[in-house]
């Protein structure tokens, strides 16, 4: 893959980050979009394919290593969004405060940086859907095309 497609992946995965960020800072028909402990997870993910796709274009003796490594960041965004997914379509399994905040939000980056990994939401919080899907959903619509379009060209031959 050409260092240009790495570069657009990478900056199209942080654009999806600051997206949320916006959503959770601005808000949404009047609705702040508070981050749960699954959309931190997502948020990590976003930003393992977005260091992985930066890194292929900076080191390219190592970038089949890290479009590997992109691949796997998507691959369990990918799990963690069809997890949030699942939630949502079944918030009787949702106990209210979950215990992976706690686990979160004691490490040092929810702490020195609360406003992109602290988690102040419920997994299963129905919000106002953006062009007819919750955020889970286009998350996981998101990670499910990085992830097919980092693994097809994984495996593509070099020409």
């Amino acid at each position: 893959m050409s260092s240009v497609r790495y570069l657009f992946i990478s900056l199209f995965s942080l654009g999806l980050v600051i997206f949320a960020v916006i959503l959770q800072q601005v808000g949404y028909q009047e609705v702040s979009f508070l981050p749960c402990p699954l959309c931190i997870l997502q948020r990590v993910g976003y930003l393992g394919v977005a260091i992985s796709c930066f890194l292929a274009v900076g080191i390219a003796p190592s970038r089949k290593l890290f479009h590997g490594l992109a691949a796997l960041s998507a691959a369990y965004g990918v799990s963690v969004a069809a997890h949030q997914v699942w939630l949502l379509s079944h918030p009787e399994t949702s106990c209210g405060i979950d215990p992976l905040e706690t686990w979160i939000n004691q490490f040092q980056l929810a702490q020195g940086l609360p406003w992109l990994f602290k988690a102040d939401g419920l997994c299963s919080a129905k919000l106002p859907a953006i062009l007819g899907l919750q955020v889970p959903e286009w998350s996981l619509f998101w990670f499910t095309v990085l992830f097919l379009l980092l693994t097809v060209t994984f495996f593509k031959k070099q020409q």
